[in-house]
């Protein structure tokens, strides 16, 4: 066997058939080499053979063969494959003693199905069939992880429910203080940009005081609760999903369950807890730097005071706002911890699927909340509020 195409010559087949056509042989000469031109690609031999009458058998021998490498056994393979599906019987002798060799190494262990790429893509009905059925698996596990969810809640009602208070701290702490550093730094960044963002128009009618109604309305009511749940949904749902797709790897839930406990109660109860009582402090925080940034602009910027925009905030800003902005904190605190919560729990068993399922609950995080904070909005500018 000698891999080296050199000046190589055509290989070749012929194909004759013996006693009245049940008999065929097919005999190879030539290089059977890289680079080597061949007489018959392997599909036209196999149109030969099933033109007319099938054969019941079928010789495979080399005559006049020179150079061959793994081209050969390749290009014999889909022969005898064709004669063992067609029920033709095959007879190998006549090749040499490597290139059955390799045709039997080749045929020893089967090919495991469905590991060949399709040449043609699914169908495009295919394709949304399973994206319908995905939908409707991904909206039955909610239900039921709501379900669950209620249930541990009735449980906490009743004082029935069994979680260790450190974990519960250990969460408040995760959720609450720990995301200070960075709830502070997006929520002063984005009070400068509404500000920047209200000065190019207002400032065309020498109406810069206005600016504080602008930084002030839209943190309260909008971006400061919707700026902090992204901030959380990236920074805890994920480590909610990842922390309990480990365990779920590690075979910790299913010890739980073993022992009587409820995972629901036990990890996913303080979890939720923690986030629904830290969500509305951190909005309200985000509230204060969105308007401390917005402050620091127009002082700086243009010609208006400090007193001026505090009072001024003050006439804009009224309670019932703060109350749709941390009822939009609530709201958000529930999406965050049940799309990370039920992420973690519905992990697989590998590395890959903790990551999976970390970025499937930001994403589910995130759009869970865009879609409530669309509907929260309007419905309050149905109701005038």
């Amino acid at each position: 066997m000698n891999a080296n195409a050199g000046d190589a010559k055509a290989g070749g087949v012929s194909l004759v058939r013996i006693g009245g056509a049940d008999t065929v042989t097919l005999q190879f000469t030539g290089d059977w080499v890289h680079g080597a031109v061949l007489a018959k690609p392997v599909g036209a031999v196999l149109a030969e053979l099933d033109t007319g009458q099938k054969p019941r058998r079928a010789l495979l021998q080399t005559h006049d063969l020179a150079e061959w490498d793994s081209r050969l056994p390749t290009y014999l393979l889909g022969i005898v494959d064709w004669c063992q599906r067609e029920g033709v019987e095959v007879d190998v002798s006549g090749l040499p003693e490597g290139v059955r060799g390799l045709l039997k190494l080749a045929r020893s262990v089967p090919e495991r199905s469905g590991v060949r790429r399709s040449a043609e893509g699914a169908p495009l009905l295919a394709e949304v069939g399973k994206w319908v059925l995905g939908g409707l698996k991904d909206t039955k596990g909610l239900v039921y992880f709501i379900g669950e969810a209620i249930l541990a809640g009735v449980a906490l009602l009743r004082g029935k429910a069994r979680f260790r208070s450190v974990d519960m701290a250990l969460c408040i702490q995760e959720a609450g203080p720990s995301a200070l550093a960075i709830v502070t730094l997006i929520s002063l960044l984005v009070g400068l940009i509404l500000a920047f963002v209200g000065a190019v128009q207002l400032s065309m009618f020498g109406a810069q005081i206005y600016i504080a109604d602008l930084v002030g309305l839209g943190t309260v009511r909008e971006m400061g609760a919707l700026m902090t749940a992204v901030i959380i949904s990236g920074r805890t749902g994920a480590a909610y999903a990842a922390q309990l797709g480990t365990m779920n790897v590690n075979s910790e839930i299913d010890a739980l369950k073993t022992m009587g406990i409820s995972p629901m109660e036990f990890l996913v109860l303080p979890r939720m807890l923690a986030l629904v009582l830290m969500m509305p402090l951190l909005a309200l925080y985000a509230d204060l730097m969105g308007i401390v940034g917005g402050a620091l602009v127009t002082v700086s910027a243009f010609d208006v005071s400090l007193v001026q925009y505090y009072n001024e905030t003050r006439r804009a800003v009224h309670l019932h706002d703060f109350g749709i902005g941390l009822g939009k904190s609530l709201v958000f605190a529930v999406l965050i911890a049940t799309a990370g919560c039920m992420r973690g729990m519905q992990c697989g068993r590998s590395a890959s699927a903790v990551g999976d399922a970390a970025t499937a609950a930001v994403v589910n995080s995130i759009v869970y909340i865009v879609v409530a904070d669309s509907l929260i909005t309007l419905i309050c500018n149905r109701l005038g509020i």
